[in-house]
């Protein structure tokens, strides 16, 4: 509370044996009410506290239906705010007269759930034993995946409650990058289960940190060779030298909540091969959610790790590239000595000589290092396999391999011949190629016909030489083989007996390295889509002659060649527009009044679906806070983005915004100044809601339940945007909405809210276009 600025408005005992309040997804709450949020925040600055003003009487008309409000603040050491429709906001204050905040009564919080928690602790013990009981005669082994935190500290004492003495093990996966606190919980663990008499290991990859980091590039969002090389591979070494079999098939019991994520949420109970590729996974306390958690740990006195203690939310890798903002400030303020090695590491890692020290600044800060989708800006990364096709053959080009090829080439099939003319068997087929050495390596050549004609020979060939040209032995192949044909000897591959599974090919490109350090061949700039308008965002006018005009807009516009596909771009991504026809969601557009908040929020609800630049804008600007326009272009840059489309994307925000988007809906503006502001969205309408929530479910695998926190929590990795995030919501505005259309469409959506428990259900025999036929009904009735 402190490292945040809490201290400054609240008064509080500096201890740490009892919290004092409630965080979920940046908001805060003490004894029920809610007193405060978080905005922003990176690696080095605070995130700002937002203090709760509640209006017990607001209108939002002056005639209107008086009711309650909460709204979030800067406080600036004002009692009180008054809005525009003269409603007053009082600042909630956590105790009267500022008198210090009380910490929670654990034991009477314990003593008051005691018996749901009984109930849930039970049927979870009878979960895990049935699922052993199921197996026990079928398995090599079970094992406990033990992490640290609060979740597999819960699991590991629900897994003894349940399971007899010798029936299991515990493995802790050390990835090297783990949160200082941990290593102590994992001490203290260790020796108890020495007390208990249960099998603790410790898996850990034989490359450390620095050098995985050197070898690799640091981690990405999709590019995590982390989770494979440090955390997966090592335990199932482990647990083929428990085991003694190289194709054990076991089942891990694993902490995974379905609360934490939107993929989480839709995970089961028991699943094969989705954790680990042929192992089964029990997710033992999948429906549990934090707070029966945090009950559970107090009731029954589990070790809590300090890192929670100074606000890290959940404890796993110490610098990972899917967290950020708050996370990310907590994260260095606890343990900047570490935090600083791994940026030093970036900072190493990019490509100083093609970039301005102040763009490898944002490139930290705004996230450039997080979203890196190959190896084309790391440092000293020449590129060692390059392919191209001339005169109908596929040419590789191999510089300075790391591996050898003779011995990659055998899980393709039986080699023959010599001086650099080859044939391999590949269903029982002799396929010829030609391998001639130079100075540096090797070239390879092979027909183009014959890789068409044989699509998966000419996928596994390419990737006999990318491992070639980069194994350094990070043993993943090894793992994936479970006939235990491939070994490392002081880094070198060895393969024998290979029966040509394949398995050590379904890696990202064949190999984690390569795919990690590959340059993108043929010059194509990953981030290019991003730039959707070129210049040519829509203009007022041009809707209004498009919804005026309708389907002779196509033939009869005056719009000049590049404005009229930029513009058509931006009609399809909308769903107004389809090979050029005026759709009927366009026709449904025009019956309810193109520029009305109601149809704006129905097209921006799919424009963020569609169109990368619109998701960009929701995703990376805050609502109510402004950005400088240099800002944004440098926020653009850091993602890969070339300097003149991440102008051009900053430029495009004004024409947009002078839309209806912007002046009826109230989407954002642009200052005098011409620094960019997204505002938070006037939604008359509250089923423009439903169907955003409906579009957010079909994008997250058509996922029906959630929490409303989870829809709040903008943290989480997921291909959906929520309308809470598009229109700026927050939970006092989503709360009633939700209700609201609860009680008016209970075949499309129920929502409840009752304490800590709160959950979401959209009807699963109705979609997004089901909500819009709803806007039908109202046209048919005048």
């Amino acid at each position: 509370m402190d490292v945040l600025g809490f201290d400054k408005y609240w008064k509080y005992d500096k201890q740490t044996d009892r919290p004092y309040m409630w965080a979920e997804a940046n908001t805060y709450w003490y004894r029920g009410k809610l007193v405060a949020m978080l905005k922003g925040g990176n690696l080095y600055t605070a995130p700002e506290i937002h203090l709760a003003y509640l209006c017990s009487e607001y209108r939002e008309t002056p005639d209107g239906k008086v009711t309650q409000k909460v709204i979030y603040d800067l406080p600036d050491k004002r009692p009180s705010v008054t809005d525009k429709k003269g409603n007053v906001f009082v600042i909630i204050e956590p105790e009267p007269n500022g008198n210090f905040l009380r910490p929670i009564d654990v034991g009477a919080m314990v003593e008051a759930n005691r018996e749901m928690l009984e109930i849930i602790e039970q049927t979870t013990v009878k979960k895990i034993l049935a699922i052993y009981t199921k197996y026990k005669n079928r398995l090599d082994c079970f094992h406990v995946a033990f992490s640290g935190g609060k979740d597999s500290c819960v699991l590991l004492d629900l897994v003894k409650k349940a399971l007899p003495k010798g029936s299991f093990v515990v493995v802790f996966g050390d990835t090297g990058m783990e949160f200082p606190d941990t290593y102590e919980v994992v001490r203290k663990t260790k020796q108890q289960c020495i007390e208990d008499e249960i099998p603790f290991y410790i898996a850990k990859s034989h490359f450390n940190t620095n050098e995985s980091w050197k070898l690799f590039g640091p981690p990405s969002r999709v590019l995590r060779w982390c989770c494979s090389v440090h955390k997966s591979t090592p335990q199932t070494l482990k647990l083929r030298e428990v085991t003694g079999k190289n194709n054990f098939i076991g089942l891990d019991f694993v902490g995974v909540r379905a609360q934490e994520s939107v993929a989480r949420s839709t995970y089961k109970y028991e699943n094969y091969g989705v954790k680990q590729k042929g192992q089964f996974s029990h997710n033992s306390i999948l429906e549990w959610t934090s707070a029966e958690i945090w009950l559970y740990i107090y009731s029954n006195d589990i070790l809590i790790n300090e890192t929670y203690k100074k606000g890290n939310g959940r404890a796993g890798c110490l610098f990972c590239p899917m967290s950020g903002g708050t996370s990310d400030y907590l994260r260095r303020s606890s343990y900047s000595a570490e935090i600083d090695m791994y940026i030093d590491a970036i900072r190493a890692n990019y490509d100083g000589d093609k970039h301005k020290k102040s763009n490898t600044e944002s490139y930290i800060l705004n996230g450039g290092w997080n979203a890196r989708k190959n190896g084309r800006e790391l440092s000293n990364n020449a590129f060692r396999c390059v392919e191209k096709t001339t005169n109908g053959n596929l040419t590789i080009t191999v510089i300075d391999p790391d591996s050898d090829w003779l011995e990659w080439i055998k899980t393709l099939g039986d080699l023959h011949g010599d001086n650099g003319e080859y044939s391999v068997v590949f269903e029982g087929e002799n396929i010829r190629f030609s391998v001639r050495e130079n100075k540096n390596g090797y070239i390879v050549a092979i027909p183009e016909s014959v890789l068409k004609e044989k699509p998966a020979f000419g996928k596994i060939f390419r990737q006999v030489f990318r491992k070639a040209s980069y194994c350094k032995g990070c043993r993943v192949c090894e793992t994936n083989c479970r006939n235990g044909c491939i070994s490392f000897a002081d880094g070198k591959v060895k393969i024998n007996n290979c029966i040509r599974c394949h398995e050590c090919h379904a890696i990202d490109s064949g190999c984690l390295l390569f795919h990690s350090l590959r340059h993108p061949q043929g010059g194509g700039n990953s981030m290019k889509s991003l730039n959707s308008f070129a210049d040519h965002a829509p203009k007022p006018e041009w809707l209004r002659s498009f919804f005026e005009l309708k389907e002779a807009f196509f033939s009869e516009h005056t719009l000049g060649p590049m404005m009229f596909d930029m513009f058509r771009r931006f009609l399809k991504d909308a769903s107004l527009n389809e090979k050029n026809h005026f759709t009927p969601f366009a026709e449904l557009i025009s019956q309810k009044g193109w520029e009305t908040d109601t149809a704006q929020g129905l097209i921006l609800i799919n424009l963020v679906a569609e169109n990368p630049q619109m998701e960009w804008y929701v995703n990376n600007f805050d609502v109510g806070r402004t950005y400088a326009r240099q800002t944004v272009e440098d926020m653009l840059t850091a993602v890969d983005v070339k300097p003149k489309d991440a102008k051009s994307i900053a430029k495009s925000y004004k024409r947009l915004v002078e839309t209806p988007l912007g002046t009826s809906l109230r989407w954002g503006f642009v200052t005098d100044e011409g620094d960019l502001v997204r505002t938070k969205c006037s939604v008359s309408d509250s089923r423009v809601v439903l169907y955003g929530l409906f579009k957010f479910a079909e994008k997250c695998n058509d996922y029906k339940e959630f929490t409303l926190a989870t829809l709040l929590n903008d943290s989480i990795d997921r291909d959906g945007i929520s309308p809470s995030r598009i229109f700026g919501l927050g939970r006092d505005d989503m709360t009633p909405l939700l209700l609201g259309l609860s009680v008016k469409y209970p075949e499309f959506i129920t929502a409840s809210f009752t304490h800590d428990l709160e959950k979401i259900t959209l009807a699963e025999n109705k979609s997004s276009q089901d909500v819009l036929d709803l806007f039908k009904g109202d046209t048919a009735n005048g």
